[in-house]
């Protein structure tokens, strides 16, 4: 290959210099290349040792991750998703800070949990009543494992199913349903309180009249009734003790409310949940039986012994009465709300019921419709 030679002027004097610009631009090309293949070598390597040890992708992470935060530490995780199975769930949600305080601000929340087959056909109904609550409540549904919902993006059930098992009804599915519901419920710190409802549940007063309900009492409301029919100690089996006698068994509605406290009880006990498994089964309905009698045993002071949704067993029958669309009426709601009289916080009130089951869908239109005379929202 020829050189070329080139001139430049200077002052008028001439002075050649000898040029090889077809070799410089190759060898520059050459380092580049060098230096991709070098540094394609290194990423091979480093991506290999990722794969075979898991420890050192976390230590390089950790060189390009963010310092950890309180925020960090204490965000519960996004739409209810995570890969955690019942064992670790309940090992996470167990943990309870030992400094009352908070170190932030912290704004009391009511956690909603659907215990449900699969849709909640009332569903527009609890979205009038949440409407302008934002920041007061989460909501958690448990279904059916396969089960997919199609609510739109604005709905606020938007993304709020939890990792879900099949429930068999009577079977100690049912309380680990409700357990893995109050787990990740507890994820949240903001979680105070726990309300367990059914797909058929409606809310009988508006949103700001059930939160100070509920936030201002000094008991959770779960029924721990000491029945001595067939129904009550004829479930009873011997096989119960010592960590459960017989004067200890207790019955009460499967719907419940519990403060934080006792949510935390009810998900990490491994003392009574191996017996109730294996010697509380049909006839012996374990969901009506297993947290009253822990609850009782453990911490009987703090139950009011009543539930809050409102059931109608007067027709007889393994289940209760289900309202269709002939059943809403303005009576039948001031029925409900006002014939009663209950203890709350050691006083008789005649608001026993914040809520009420069990609706048919064909309720909803003339729910929708008169919500607002009904219930105030």
């Amino acid at each position: 290959m020829q050189s070329r030679l080139v001139t430049m002027e200077e002052g008028g004097t001439t002075n050649p210099i000898r040029t090889n610009q077809s070799r410089v631009f190759p060898s520059r090309l050459l380092r580049s290349m060098l230096f991709l293949l070098v540094a394609g070598i290194v990423l091979s390597v480093i991506s290999i040792r990722m794969y075979r040890n898991p420890g050192v992708s976390g230590a390089l992470q950790a060189c390009f991750q963010e310092p950890i935060s309180l925020h960090h530490l204490i965000k519960p995780p996004s739409y209810n998703k995570h890969t955690m199975n019942d064992s670790e769930l309940l090992w996470r949600a167990s943990f309870v800070p030992q400094i009352k305080e908070y170190p932030f601000k912290r704004v009391p929340k009511i956690a909603f949990m659907f215990l449900a087959r699969g849709p909640l056909p009332l569903s527009p109904l609890w979205e009038k009543f949440f409407v302008g609550n934002e920041g007061l409540y989460s909501i958690y549904v448990h279904s059916l494992p396969h089960y997919v919902s199609n609510f739109s993006t604005s709905s606020v059930f938007y993304r709020k199913q939890i990792p879900s098992q099949t429930v068999e009804w009577g079977r100690m599915s049912m309380c680990d349903a409700e357990r893995r519901l109050l787990a990740n419920a507890l994820l949240d710190v903001s979680n105070e309180w726990f309300v367990l409802l059914s797909e058929a549940c409606i809310p009988l007063h508006n949103f700001s009249i059930i939160y100070r309900y509920i936030s201002r009492s000094r008991f959770s409301f779960m029924g721990a009734v000491d029945e001595l029919g067939p129904y009550g100690r004829g479930r009873y089996d011997i096989n119960m003790l010592p960590e459960v006698n017989i004067s200890q068994w207790r019955k009460g509605s499967q719907w419940f409310e519990t403060n934080r406290k006792l949510a935390v009880d009810i998900i990490k006990d491994t003392k009574f949940y191996p017996k109730f498994n294996q010697f509380c089964r049909p006839a012996c309905y374990v969901d009506e039986h297993y947290f009253p009698t822990m609850l009782t045993i453990q911490s009987p002071s703090l139950l009011a012994n009543r539930s809050l949704t409102y059931v109608d067993w007067s027709r007889g029958g393994a289940h209760p009465a289900t309202f269709g669309k002939n059943d809403v009426s303005n009576n039948f709601f001031k029925k409900i709300r006002e014939d009663q009289t209950c203890i709350y916080n050691n006083q008789p009130t005649s608001v026993c019921f914040l809520f009420a089951r069990k609706f048919a869908p064909s309720a909803l239109e003339p729910l929708l419709q008169n919500s607002l005379d009904f219930f105030g929202y």
